[in-house]
C-alpha cells in the first residue's frame, strides 16, 4: 500500500483540516464537502486523514464489520453472537465517478444462483465502508443512480439489494466525504444537504506559504517513507488527541442557551427543515471536545454555523455559497451571555475560535508555513452575482458617454448590460429520437439504467443480467448437458443482458444575438431570462449548457459547454450589447463549439437554440455574397449535420420581415417569437422539432 501523504505536514486550509478532525471526533457530524479549485490538495488532505483514525472493533471473519459489542441481528454473514472481536484499521474506501451499480452495492454470482440455488453475495463499497469513511473525488460528476443509492443508504443506514429475485440487506453508516470543483457543475440539493459540513478551498497568495508547499510535496515525492517518519511523532501527538476528544465527548454538555442561539442562527439563515440544527449542535459538541472543555461556548457556536450553514442557506443554484459573519455575530449577540459562559471573554484553554484550533505547521525540521487566513470565496466562480438573477430593473441604464459623448453608450459601439428578467419554470426541452448519452433527465436514450427494453448478448462484461431472457436460451440444452440436479445447467452463451431505455443529458447551445437592435432593455432583459431558466433547468436535469454572443464584428463563447449555473449566471448577468449583426460568424462558431463537443462526446446530442430577429449586417463577402445569403450557408451546414435547432424570432414593430423563419427554414428546424418563449411555452415546442423537420425544413409557428 502506498504511503499517504502526513496530515500534519499539510500547510494552511485550517477549515479544512479543522472539519475533517471534527468528524473523526464524531462521525455524527455527517461527513464533508470540500469545494475549491484545482490543483488545491482537497483529495490529498482527505487520503492523509485515513492515518488517524483509531482503530474499529469488528467481527473476525465478518464482511461487514460487525461491532462485537452489538452485532447486526440481519447481517448476511451472521449471526454473531458467539464470534470472537478483533481489531483492524479503519477504512477510508474511495467510489470512483465511473463506479458501476453492482461494485456499489454488491453483486450476485448469477451462475451459482441458477445453476446451485444459492444466494452467492460479494458485498460493494458500501459494505466494506461500513464504520469507516466513504470518499468520492469529484461528487458533483456521480451519476445519479449511485447518487440515488448513496442517499437511500445514508437515510436508512443500510443497503438493500434487491434483483432477480434474490434480496440482500446489511448495514452501510459511514462518514461520507466527498471533493469537487465547483466549475464543473453543482450537486443535487438532496446529495448537497446529506454533507454535515462543507468548506472552501484556494490557494494561498502568499509566496512563502506556497514555497513550504513545494518544498514539502517534493520531499514527499522524493522518499515518501522518509517524509512520513519525519513527521510520525506529530501524526501520533494528533491521533492520540482525537482519541482523547473522542473519550469526552460523552461528558460534553450542550446547555440550552447554546441550543438556543443555535436555533436562533438557523431561524435567521432561513436555512430549510431541522438537519442543520442537529449538525450545528453535533458539531459544536465536537468542538468543544477538541478543545478540551466539557461545556460549548459561543465561539463553538459560531465556528458550527461557519462550517455547518453555507451549503444549506442556497435558495438556488444560482446563489454562491457563503454566510454573512456580520448577520452571524448579531444573531448570535441577542443571545450571548445568557447561561453565563463568559463569551468571547472565556475563550477556553486553546484559544478563542476553532474549539481549539489546529495543530501548529510546524515539522521535525522546524520549516513551517503560516497558516492560511479564511477567505469566503475561492476563485472567479465563487463570486457572488451582485444581483440576484431573478431581480427585475425597469429603470434606465446609466451609462458613461461614448468617445464622441454619446449617452447611453459603455463603450463605442456598446451599451452597458442589462439584468435578466425573472427566470421561469421550464417544460421538459428533449431532442427526438433514442439517443445513447450520458445519463441525465432530458431526452429517451439507451442506457445501463432505466425500464427494461429487451436483452441482447452481452458485448463484454455482463452487467444486467435479463433473467428470462438466460432461462430460455439455456432451457433447450438441459438434455444434451446432461442436466441431473434441481440447478439449470448455464453457460456463458445463455447469458442474456438487458437493454434498457431511460433518459439522457443533452448539450443545449444558445447562440444570442447581442447586436444593436436586440439592445432595447426589455427584450435582453427577457432572453436573460429564459437562458437563466434553462440552466436551472439543465442543473436540475444533469444537463450541458453553453453560450455564444455575436455583435460588432464577431462572435465569442461567452460560456464554453458546462454544467456549472454559478458560472453561467455570473457571465450571462455582465452580458453587454450593441454594435452591427454578424449572423454567420455566430452560427459559425456554434458549429465550431458543437464540432469540438462531438469529439469530446460523441453521444451526447445538441440542442441548438438561435435567439436572433433574423437581421445580418456587415460587408459583402469577395465572391458578392451579403450577410443574410452567408448566414443561410452557415444554417444549412447545421442542418447538413442534422443539429436539432430553434429560432427564437425577437423582431418586434409592426413591420417584420420575417428574416427568423426564413433562418429556421435553412436550419430545418422551428421558429417561435419572443413572446411565446417568455410565456412559458419554448420547452413544449422543441419536443415537436422532430415533426418540424419532418416537413421538410419549413419552419413552424407556435399555436
Amino acid at each position: 500500500m502506498s504511503t499517504p501523504f502526513p496530515f500534519t505536514a499539510v500547510v494552511g486550509m485550517d477549515d479544512l483540516r479543522l472539519a475533517l478532525l471534527l468528524n473523526a471526533v464524531s462521525p455524527a457530524v455527517g461527513g464533508v464537502l470540500v469545494r475549491g479549485e484545482k490543483g488545491t490538495a482537497k483529495s490529498t488532505a482527505v487520503r492523509a486523514l485515513s492515518a488517524l483514525l483509531p482503530e474499529v472493533p469488528v467481527v473476525a471473519g465478518c464482511r461487514f464489520s460487525c461491532d462485537p459489542a452489538a452485532p447486526d441481528p440481519r447481517c448476511p454473514d451472521g449471526p454473531h453472537e458467539t464470534a470472537p472481536g478483533a481489531s483492524r484499521p479503519a477504512r477510508m474506501v474511495e467510489l470512483p465517478v465511473g463506479a458501476s451499480e453492482d461494485r456499489l452495492v454488491g453483486a450476485l454470482d448469477i451462475e451459482r444462483a441458477l445453476s446451485e440455488g444459492v444466494k452467492a453475495f460479494e458485498p460493494g463499497l458500501l459494505a466494506d465502508a461500513h464504520r469507516g469513511v466513504l470518499y468520492v473525488d469529484e461528487v458533483n460528476l456521480l451519476h445519479d443512480h449511485l447518487v440515488d443509492l448513496l442517499l437511500d443508504a445514508a437515510a436508512m443506514g443500510a443497503s438493500y439489494v434487491e434483483r432477480e429475485g434474490v434480496s440482500v440487506r446489511h448495514a452501510a453508516r459511514f462518514l461520507l466525504v466527498g471533493t469537487m470543483n465547483p466549475e464543473e457543475g453543482e450537486l443535487r440539493p438532496q446529495l448537497l444537504d446529506r454533507f454535515g459540513l462543507t468548506v472552501e478551498v484556494a490557494a494561498s497568495r502568499e509566496p512563502e506559504q506556497r514555497v513550504e508547499v513545494v518544498r514539502r510535496r517534493l520531499a514527499f515525492d522524493d522518499d515518501p517513507a522518509g517524509f512520513a517518519a519525519r513527521w510520525a511523532g506529530e501524526e501520533t501527538a494528533l491521533r492520540d488527541r482525537i482519541v482523547a476528544a473522542r473519550a469526552l465527548l460523552p461528558e460534553v454538555r450542550l446547555g440550552d442557551a447554546a441550543l438556543l442561539r443555535i436555533a436562533a442562527t438557523c431561524a435567521a439563515f432561513e436555512v430549510d427543515g431541522m438537519r442543520a440544527d442537529i449538525v450545528m449542535a453535533r458539531t459544536a459538541t465536537a468542538l468543544a471536545a477538541w478543545a478540551g472543555r466539557t461545556d460549548v461556548l459561543a465561539e463553538d457556536v459560531r465556528q458550527a454555523a461557519l462550517l455547518a450553514l453555507p451549503h444549506r442557506r442556497r435558495r438556488n443554484p444560482f446563489d454562491a455559497p457563503g454566510l454573512d459573519e456580520d448577520k452571524l455575530d448579531d444573531t448570535l449577540d441577542e443571545f450571548r451571555g445568557e447561561d453565563g459562559d463568559g463569551g468571547d471573554d472565556d475563550p477556553g484553554p486553546d484559544g478563542p475560535g476553532g474549539g481549539g484550533g489546529i495543530p501548529p505547521q510546524s515539522g521535525p525540521e522546524g520549516s513551517g508555513g503560516p497558516d492560511t487566513p479564511h477567505e469566503s470565496g475561492s476563485g472567479p466562480d465563487d463570486t457572488p452575482v451582485e444581483h440576484a438573477p431573478g431581480a427585475r430593473d425597469d429603470t434606465p441604464v446609466e451609462a458613461e458617454p461614448g468617445p464622441q459623448g454619446q449617452p447611453g453608450r459603455a463603450g463605442a459601439g456598446e451599451q452597458t448590460a442589462v439584468r435578466a428578467a425573472e427566470p421561469f419554470r421550464t417544460k421538459t426541452l428533449s431532442v427526438p429520437g433514442l439517443g445513447e448519452g450520458a445519463a441525465g433527465r432530458r431526452s429517451r436514450a439507451r442506457t445501463e439504467h432505466g425500464r427494461t427494453t429487451g436483452s441482447r448478448q452481452p458485448r463484454g462484461a455482463l452487467t444486467k443480467l435479463h433473467l428470462a431472457a438466460t432461462v430460455q436460451a439455456a432451457a433447450p440444452h438441459q438434455r444434451a448437458r446432461g442436466r441431473s440436479g434441481p440447478g439449470l445447467v448455464v453457460r456463458r452463451d445463455d447469458l442474456r443482458q438487458a437493454t434498457r431505455e431511460g433518459r439522457e443529458g443533452n448539450l443545449v447551445l444558445f447562440v444570442v444575438d447581442a447586436s444593436g437592435s436586440m439592445a432595447a432593455r426589455r427584450r435582453m432583459s427577457a432572453v436573460k431570462g429564459a437562458v437563466l431558466s434553462l440552466l436551472l433547468d439543465a442543473y436540475q436535469r444533469r444537463d450541458k449548457v453553453g453560450l455564444i454572443t455575436f455583435r460588432g464584428k464577431e462572435a465569442e463563447v461567452a460560456l464554453p459547454p458546462t454544467s456549472s449555473v454559478d458560472a453561467a449566471a455570473a457571465r450571462l448577468e455582465s452580458l453587454p450589447t450593441g454594435g452591427r449583426t454578424p449572423l454567420a460568424a455566430g452560427l459559425l462558431k456554434a458549429h465550431d463549439v458543437l464540432r469540438v463537443e462531438r469529439m469530446r462526446d460523441p453521444a451526447r446530442r445538441p440542442l441548438l437554440l438561435v435567439v436572433t430577429d433574423g437581421r445580418a449586417t456587415g460587408a459583402r463577402t469577395a465572391d458578392g455574397a451579403d450577410p443574410v445569403a452567408l448566414a443561410a450557408r452557415a444554417a444549412r451546414l447545421h442542418a447538413s449535420e442534422g443539429t436539432a435547432s430553434v429560432v427564437v424570432d425577437c423582431e418586434s414593430g409592426p413591420v417584420r420581415l420575417g428574416l427568423a423563419a426564413s433562418l429556421a427554414a435553412d436550419l430545418e428546424g422551428m421558429a417561435i417569437t419572443l413572446d411565446e418563449l417568455r410565456a412559458d411555452s419554448i420547452a413544449g415546442l422543441v419536443r415537436d422539432v422532430q415533426q418540424a423537420q419532418a416537413h421538410n425544413g419549413r419552419p413552424r409557428r407556435a399555436a
